[in-house]
C-alpha cells in the first residue's frame, strides 16, 4: 500500500470507526487513539457554538456530530468555519436522528453569535447623531452597523432551552450585532422595526422614506405617527449601537 493510499484508508477510518475499513499494519489500540482523538477534537470545536441546542438533544447530539464527521467535506482549514460548515451540512442534511422542527433554526441562531463575533469590520460611532433635531434626523440616511445581522425565523430561537421547548411557531425577528466594546448583543425587534431597518441598511434611504415606506406596506394612509415611531426607535438604535451615526 502506498503512502497517500495508507492516508485515504486511515482517513476513511477516523470518519467512520464502525463502517471503514481499518488501514493494514495498525493495531486497534493506536486506531482508537485516532478515532478518540478526531472526534473530540470536532465536538470540541462545536460545542462551544452550539450550546443550547446540545443541551435540548442530549445524547442525539452525539450521533449528528458522528454523522456529520462521517457524511460531510468540509471546505475550510479554518478551526473558527468549522461551525459554519456544520451549520450548512445540518440545514441540507437527512439526518439519523429526530430533530424538533425549531432545531436548524436554533443552530442558525446559535451560529450567528459566532459569525458577528469574528466578522472582520470595525464598530466605530459617531459622536452628536442623538442630539439632532427630529427634523435633522427624518431627512438623513443612517449608518447601520457593519456587523448587523437583521434575522427572521419561524420560531421563538431566543427562549428556546432544555426549559422551553415551543410547540407552536411564533414568528421572530432578532438583531445580533457587536457594539462599540466588542460585545454581542441580542435584540428582539417587532417585524415592523426590522422591516425598516431593512430598508436602511440598502443605504441612501433617509429615516422618512424607509418610515413612510414601511407605512405603505402596513396600509397605513398618515405616515406621521410612523414618523415619530420611527424618530425613537432611531435614538434607541443610536444608543445601542445598532445605527451608529448619520451618512455625511
Amino acid at each position: 500500500m502506498s503512502l497517500v493510499d495508507f492516508q485515504m484508508s486511515l482517513g476513511r477510518h477516523v470518519r467512520d470507526p464502525r463502517r471503514a475499513v481499518a488501514p493494514e499494519g495498525v493495531s486497534r489500540r493506536r486506531l482508537a487513539v485516532y478515532d478518540e482523538l478526531v472526534f473530540n477534537n470536532l465536538q470540541g470545536l462545536l460545542e462551544p457554538c452550539f450550546p443550547v441546542i446540545r443541551s435540548v438533544l442530549g445524547r442525539r447530539w452525539t450521533r449528528l456530530v458522528r454523522q456529520f464527521c462521517r457524511e460531510a467535506r468540509c471546505h475550510t482549514p479554518l478551526f473558527r468555519e468549522v461551525p459554519g460548515e456544520f451549520l450548512q451540512w445540518l440545514l441540507n442534511a437527512d439526518t439519523c436522528v429526530s430533530l424538533p422542527p425549531w432545531a436548524r433554526e436554533l443552530a442558525h441562531y446559535e451560529w450567528a453569535e459566532l459569525a458577528v463575533d469574528t466578522m472582520a469590520v470595525e464598530v466605530t460611532p459617531s459622536e452628536g447623531a442623538l442630539d439632532l433635531p427630529p427634523a435633522h434626523l427624518l431627512a438623513s440616511a443612517v449608518r447601520v452597523n457593519p456587523s448587523l445581522l437583521n434575522l427572521h425565523y419561524q420560531w421563538p430561537v431566543q427562549r428556546i432551552g432544555p426549559a422551553h421547548r415551543p410547540r407552536k411557531p411564533q414568528a421572530t425577528s432578532v438583531l445580533i450585532y457587536r457594539d462599540r466594546h466588542d460585545e454581542v448583543r441580542f435584540m428582539a425587534v417587532e417585524p415592523a422595526s426590522a422591516r425598516l431597518l431593512h430598508l436602511l441598511s440598502a443605504g441612501g434611504t433617509t429615516l422618512a422614506q424607509a418610515a413612510d415606506a414601511v407605512a405603505l406596506e402596513l396600509g397605513r394612509t398618515s405616515p406621521a405617527a410612523l414618523h415619530a415611531a420611527a424618530l425613537d426607535q432611531c435614538r434607541q438604535w443610536l444608543a445601542s449601537d445598532v445605527i451608529l451615526g448619520v451618512s455625511t
